[in-house]
């Protein structure tokens, strides 16, 4: 497993003519080849992790601060975040599928390639994130009903998604601008960009819901600032005079080739997401069967599972770049020796998380919900489910990234569609119909059980054809 230094220092491909260019792909690309595995996870998913509990942290905050105008209020944040979920499906297919391509190319040293696939995914941020928009606003109530809003929840929830919908370029660009500073190893960069948003959102909140009076609408307004925000300090960072990935519009390419290859290594984060809102649609709707307290019990527990996983994501997240930098200049015992490194330390978060969670889940949940005996008995009952599956979830994310980062795009799409597509979606709809509100409540803990055993063959067979050492992967 260890680095030689032959070869380490010869001239990076590509952007050697612009300024500081080639010092800065050659001291990343040592970096990211070189250094400690553990001490590169760490430095990287240190900062994501931040980003990360921020960006839960502020989604939990809007139902924090809407909860207090009652429980059908809350329960269009509920709605809502699956509307959410589908801006951020545009914006992590984008995102993560260059971010994907562009590290193995910047592990191969393929400068200009990498260049081109950043300038083909802005261009297709700014143009499906408006049309998506659009289409909402145009058909902002059928959506709303579609989305699982019962008569109570609806007029709340059309205030909160019309401004949601408004904000989604916005939202989308910081997305997709925060992905491509992590496929180049800026995971700090990327952090400051999310958190500076997400802590404005925290105190916006406030200001709009109450003392504007704006309601619902106000915590739309305040996450749309917080994301145009994050947007413009994303953007000063990715052009500023370190860049070491050049974007432009002379570089937008033509065929369509490239941005083929971005939507393909981007399918994964489309099944995710994708699924996490039609899940969430359908969560609604058979939740809403059960009173406006179930579908603000369960919308509260996904925002507070969220915030727990955000920990192991943001890890995770530092893993990928290492995971795909090193795959591209086939250092493949490194990859090993990251994704152990990965995996013990996530494993390890959660263990606290989910103990420290399932211990106090009513005084948690009496953050969100102190005049509601409903939503408090059935929010206890799920978080406390939730967290038993929650031990087994970074497993299976870790290998999603893993055959995203390596680009396996069939193992990566297949783990994606399983833990909110293949096996939630037929527990949520059979479950309710034998066991009533507890089939709801179990749907996703078993989900995520089912997922896991379904990662674990995969995940075998793939580190056992990786060479060891050096050598071509199979």
């Amino acid at each position: 497993g260890k680095m030689s230094e032959d070869n380490r220092d010869r001239p990076a491909q590509g952007e050697q003519g612009e300024q500081g260019g080639s010092t800065n792909e050659e001291r990343q690309f040592k970096r990211m080849t070189e250094a400690p595995v553990s001490r590169l996870v760490l430095s990287m998913g240190l900062p994501a992790v931040v980003g990360m509990l921020v960006t839960a942290v502020y989604n939990s905050a809007d139902t924090y601060f809407v909860s207090r105008l009652g429980t059908s209020a809350a329960g269009a944040v509920s709605i809502v975040f699956s509307l959410m979920a589908l801006i951020q499906a545009i914006a992590f297919t984008i995102g993560q599928g260059a971010a994907s391509v562009i590290s193995r190319r910047l592990g191969a040293k393929e400068h200009d390639a990498a260049n081109s696939l950043a300038s083909a995914a802005l261009l297709m941020c700014v143009v499906f994130s408006v049309i998506f928009a659009i289409g909402g606003l145009v058909f902002l109530r059928p959506l709303m009903a579609l989305l699982g809003a019962t008569d109570t929840i609806l007029p709340h929830a059309e205030s909160y998604a019309s401004y949601i919908l408004l904000g989604a370029p916005f939202m989308c660009g910081a997305f997709v601008l925060n992905n491509l500073l992590r496929a180049e190893g800026k995971l700090r960069s990327a952090m400051i960009g999310l958190a500076s948003g997400g802590i404005l959102n925290i105190a916006l909140d406030p200001l709009f819901i109450f003392t504007f009076k704006l309601g619902t609408a106000g915590a739309a307004i305040a996450t749309s600032i917080s994301q145009l925000v994050s947007l413009i300090i994303l953007a000063s960072i990715y052009f500023g005079k370190s860049a070491i990935v050049r974007p432009s519009v002379k570089r937008i390419p033509r065929r369509a080739q490239e941005y083929g290859e971005i939507l393909k290594m981007g399918i994964p984060a489309l099944c995710r997401q994708g699924l996490a809102s039609v899940s969430t649609i359908i969560l609604n709707n058979q939740a809403g069967a059960y009173g406006d307290a179930a579908v603000a019990a369960m919308g509260i527990v996904a925002k507070l599972f969220m915030v727990m996983f955000s920990v192991s994501l943001g890890i995770g997240q530092g893993y990928q770049p290492v995971c795909g930098y090193n795959y591209g200049a086939k250092l493949y015992e490194r990859v090993r020796r990251a994704f152990k490194f990965t995996l013990g330390v996530s494993t390890g978060l959660m263990v606290v998380a989910s103990v420290s969670c399932f211990a106090f889940a009513e005084w948690i949940l009496n953050l969100f919900v102190s005049d509601d005996p409903a939503v408090m008995e059935i929010g206890a009952f799920t978080l406390r489910a939730q967290c038993i599956s929650l031990l087994l979830v970074p497993f299976t994310v870790l290998n999603n990234m893993t055959f995203q980062s390596v680009g396996r795009a069939m193992g990566s799409t297949l783990l994606s569609c399983c833990r909110q597509g293949i096996c939630f979606i037929p527990l949520i709809l059979i479950l309710p119909h034998a066991l009533g509100l507890l089939g709801v409540q179990l749907s996703q803990p078993l989900a995520d059980g089912m997922t896991f055993f379904i990662a674990l063959p995969m995940s075998v067979s793939f580190f056992r054809q990786l060479p060891k050492g050096g050598g071509r992967a199979v």
